[in-house]
């Protein structure tokens, strides 16, 4: 359970309707391998005690008072056992007959959550039999002992606040107003849902996606418990369909009628900083709520919970082909409007023959042809200088000659020579301000050959750049319009690869492919026998980390420690514990340090849920100080 991680299980047993004694037993026997996997929050299915489909048998007393006595049972066997258990069954009350939810926790019955929609359609008629539940708070006694009785009924864990759960029952997801909503909006991050639905062709795929919808909706966790072997009779078939979703993505999904307990590792305190970050998100109804308290052992959850280690980049092929491509329309877009609303005719690019510059060349030419605007009004620019090499050089002029660029040569490395002669920079001295130096002189000639030619400066850095203020000041990282300032590093390499894999031309895909196997340099520092000597990565640490430590920080609110744990999941025989933790405190020394170099950056496009733009999604002053967070990882 430390940092908000909750080992969470939804269990279909093989039940016989109407045998609450057989059925209490096969309950006992799934919540004991539950305990033994960890599980705190174990929920069944709806009216799993007696069955669901027991039809008028549900007006016999003598199986309702079976199944209170294999509710005694099941309570029994939470005796001792660190978990908040969910069973459904029908519950006798006041000359009425309720759907319940019954919620049990060390030996005892917490609360009881009647269903409050009861379906009478198609193969539905729960209406015969039962009585909408609601929210009125009222009592169930049981053994001379009051047990609260409410639709209205959330369940707190005390040594862990952040976990607080609601139920709902089966048809209370598939109505338009669920109570699922006023639960969430009262404080509900986990929702239990004791279902009996049945299969009919199709009904799977809606079933997973409201699910999945629900949980994006109420920024919660979401389990589904269905009925499955056992249950179906006469004309119907249960499948045991069990999902386990957050907020919006499906983190368990059972095996079609195979009766499957799902486990997951579910993020509560991911939950909470979702609804902190949306500012609509909150806004409590007048229902009155009773919260009742658990107690949980506090424990680090053994993760079991698989972590991408490319968030920005999706892992399913058909998906990132597709987000590449939406992606290149997003940053064409925002460049064909700037375009559109100055009227200028003209861009100017600093090619390089690295990554960036060859993705912003990518998207100019695009934004172009939207335009309907020649590729000549695209000014490539070359500038080498002490740390250019011959292979990124090619590269530069191979690119802007097949995409139709016009290419423009303009060696710098007189200027500099001057410039270090004119501040008294030694030119052996390679420096911070031999390296700006060439980098300024580089955004100096194309600002100027812009206002020369009536057009704008494209920039090249990317987000990964800007979140590590790996850029020169008023050198690289000043431009007229970003079009890479929301791609990380991992996704620049992707998009230019998928341009390669999609653009019909055998020329450009070599060339594409050449730049892809270049090490990423600013090729700042003379080159040792032709080759790049200065390897961006080997300096500040690797990308695919950092943009790692940048999703999980931001999009997430991830503290550093938290981030530290998920990153030695996720990259797990990739880099060792020790490099994981040297390059996060790099990171976030960087990150707050760097601040004052994104708090003035040019317009550029969000293209994701991560952006860094001070007008946007990053309100961060320049001056904040980072040691909070560099001194919780001291402590690990």
């Amino acid at each position: 359970m430390k940092h908000g991680f909750v080992k969470v299980a939804a269990i279909t047993p093989k039940i016989k309707v109407a045998d609450p004694k057989y059925n209490a037993q096969e309950i006992c026997e799934q919540l004991e391998e539950a305990y033994t996997a960890g599980a705190k929050i174990i929920v069944f299915p709806e009216l799993c005690i007696t069955g669901y489909t027991c039809g008028d048998l549900f007006l016999q007393q003598i199986l309702l008072d079976e199944a209170l006595e294999a509710l005694r049972r099941v309570a029994k066997a939470t005796e001792g056992k660190d978990a908040l258990v969910m069973v459904g069954l029908p519950v006798a009350k006041d000359g009425r007959l309720y759907n319940v939810a019954a919620v049990l926790q060390g030996g005892s019955i917490l609360g009881m959550v009647p269903k409050t929609n009861i379906p009478t359609y198609a193969e539905f008629y729960e209406g015969r039999h039962f009585t909408e539940g609601n929210g009125a708070l009222d009592a169930f006694y049981l053994d001379g002992e009051a047990i609260d009785f409410s639709s209205n009924l959330l369940f707190k864990c005390a040594e862990m606040p952040e976990l607080v759960v609601g139920c709902e029952i089966c048809e209370d997801l598939w109505v338009a107003n669920p109570p699922a909503t006023a639960h969430a909006l009262m404080g509900a991050t986990l929702i239990a849902n004791l279902s009996a639905s049945n299969e009919t062709v199709g009904k799977e795929e809606y079933r997973r996606m409201l699910v999945q919808s629900s949980s994006a909706r109420l920024l919660c966790v979401y389990m589904y418990a269905s009925a499955g072997e056992g249950e179906s009779t006469q004309d119907v078939v249960f499948g045991g369909h069990n999902l386990i979703a957050e907020n919006g993505t499906i983190l368990a999904e059972s095996k079609h009628f195979q009766g499957e307990t799902i486990y997951a590792d579910v993020d509560l305190q991911r939950m909470l900083m979702e609804r902190r970050r949306m500012g609509t998100f909150g806004k409590e109804p007048d229902d009155t709520y009773l919260v009742i308290p658990f107690s949980l052992q506090i424990e680090e959850t053994k993760l079991e919970r698989q972590f991408w280690h490319m968030p920005f980049v999706p892992a399913n092929e058909a998906t990132k082909r597709k987000r590449c491509e939406e992606i290149l329309s997003i940053q064409a877009y925002g460049l064909k409007k700037r375009y559109e609303h100055t009227g200028l005719q003209t861009a100017v690019i600093g090619v390089s023959g690295g990554l960036d510059s060859t993705l912003a060349l990518l998207v100019t030419v695009r934004t172009f042809d939207m335009l309907g605007l020649d590729h000549k009004g695209i000014i490539a620019v070359t500038m080498p200088c002490f740390g250019t090499t011959d292979r990124t050089y090619d590269n530069a002029c191979l690119l802007a000659d097949t995409l139709g660029a016009t290419l423009r040569e303009i060696d710098i490395k007189e200027a500099v020579t001057v410039h270090f002669r004119d501040i008294g920079q030694d030119a052996d001295d390679h420096d911070v301000t031999y390296e700006n130096g060439q980098a300024r002189e580089r955004t100096q000639i194309l600002m100027d050959i812009a206002n020369q030619l009536n057009g704008l400066v494209i920039g090249t850095g990317d987000m990964s750049e800007l979140a590590l203020g790996w850029a020169t000041y008023n050198g690289d990282h000043m431009s007229m319009y970003g079009v890479n300032a929301g791609v990380p590093k991992t996704l620049v390499r992707h998009l230019v690869r998928y341009y390669a894999d999609t653009c019909e031309d055998g020329q450009l895909q070599k060339v594409l492919l050449d730049v892809l196997d270049t090490p990423v340099s600013p090729e700042l520092l003379p080159p040792v026998n032709g080759v790049i000597s200065q390897k961006t990565e080997d300096l500040v640490g690797p990308y695919e980390l950092h943009d790692f430590f940048l999703y999980y920080m931001l999009r997430c609110g991830f503290p550093p420690a938290k981030v530290y744990r998920v990153a030695r999941r996720a990259f797990d025989g990739m880099y060792s514990g020790e490099e994981i933790l040297k390059w996060l405190k790099k990171f976030y020394w960087r990150f707050f340090a760097q601040q004052f170099k994104r708090s003035c950056l040019p317009d550029g496009p969000k293209v994701g849920s991560v952006a860094l733009s001070p007008r946007g999604d990053l309100r961060m002053p320049s001056d904040a100080c980072a040691r909070i967070w560099l001194d919780e990882l001291e402590q690990l």
